[in-house]
């Protein structure tokens, strides 16, 4: 989330501290990925590019810090080596491979030709590179994971990874099913995005209190927390999907309505659309899906008419809220003051 936020002085050590450790996570990703094969090297240095907002290692080394019970007295000290240890910049290097390799295979389903204001990996080398590619950087996600010498982590790399692809068949099976309601999409965002985002602020807690201690209420706090902030962050990405250019969000726009995959603000359309209105706004769904971009303008203009674009945002709003809420028992801190600033930033953003 760098360069999102605007930190206030009383949290700039903590900045300072997550500025710092982020690094050392891109180095030990980087470190995983080393092939013997020169070709895999420079597929793997390109993925690299797809690194954007570090949100999942962000929150991994944050909810690691706020987990401990001594951070205040350890950031006035300047302690940095006890808040982060090499367990959890291992957890944010893990979460961000899984996560890359998610973006490699989104990609290819939705065949995109940019992302990170570049060409996609499937564009430059096609799809069965792009699938393999993802599935290298999923299998060096789990050698790495299993480094932390408990099988807890890779349990829950593992379980985010399969509600994640089920997330994500959950959403095909519904491509251009036109009646989808609120609560199945809702379902696919919980398995899709929340499932990995929770788990990297799992982890984070576990790699601080003991990764027994999977049920102590700090970590179902701080798990909870990412979950309802997956959900926030991902309704905030299909809203950029429908309304952003792909010169600001830096990757391919209008995927969900070319891929006849309907998001909260078309939901909510044609759920307040007359039957004339509705009608037209069918058909011009359906052209979409079928491949004619020339109706997104109309399509976007329509629903900003029946204020579906407010109620989206009040929808992620309302999902920030639930974030914020889960931290309530935890003792204020600069790392919870921290996180409910993210809360914040993950629906504010434009890219």
């Amino acid at each position: 989330m760098q360069g999102v936020l605007d930190i206030p002085q009383e949290l700039s050590v903590l900045e300072e501290l997550i500025f710092d450790s982020l690094p050392r996570v891109e180095t030990v990703f980087a470190g995983q990925l080393v092939s013997d094969l020169p070709p895999v090297d420079q597929m793997c240095s390109y993925i690299e590019r797809y690194r954007g907002k570090m949100l999942r290692p962000t929150l991994a080394l944050l909810c690691g810090v706020t987990a401990n019970p001594e951070i205040d007295q350890l950031l006035d000290d300047k302690a940095f080596g006890q808040l982060i240890t090499h367990s959890h910049i291992i957890s944010g290097a893990v979460c961000e491979m899984v996560h890359m390799a998610t973006l490699v295979h989104d990609d290819v389903l939705d065949e995109a030709e940019i992302r990170r204001r570049g060409q996609t990996i499937n564009m430059l080398k096609g799809n069965e590179i792009s699938v393999i590619l993802g599935d290298y950087l999923i299998a060096s996600a789990y050698e790495l994971c299993s480094s932390l010498n408990s099988p807890v982590p890779s349990q829950i790399v593992g379980n985010a990874s399969a509600v994640m692809c089920t997330g994500e068949l959950l959403q095909l099976h519904n491509r251009e099913n036109l009646s989808l309601d609120e609560a199945t999409y809702i379902e696919i965002l919980e398995r899709k995005t929340a499932a990995l985002i929770g788990a990297a602020c799992e982890l984070g807690a576990l790699a601080t209190l003991g990764f027994d201690q999977s049920i102590h209420p700090t970590t179902l706090a701080l798990k909870g927390f990412g979950q309802y902030l997956g959900i926030a962050f991902q309704i905030q990405d299909d809203v950029l999907d429908l309304l952003g250019t792909e010169e600001t969000v830096g990757k391919s726009v209008g995927k969900d309505l070319e891929k006849g995959k309907l998001t909260f603000p078309v939901i909510h359309h044609l759920e307040k659309t007359g039957v004339m209105d509705g009608t037209r706004s069918l058909m011009l769904l359906q052209k979409a899906a079928s491949g004619d971009s020339s109706v997104f303008p109309e399509i976007t203009e329509a629903i900003k008419s029946t204020g579906s674009v407010q109620a989206t945002q009040e929808l992620a709003e309302s999902y920030v809220r639930q974030a914020k809420d889960a931290l309530a028992d935890l003792p204020a801190s600069a790392g919870r003051s921290m996180l409910e600033l993210i809360a914040d930033a993950v629906i504010q953003r434009s890219y």
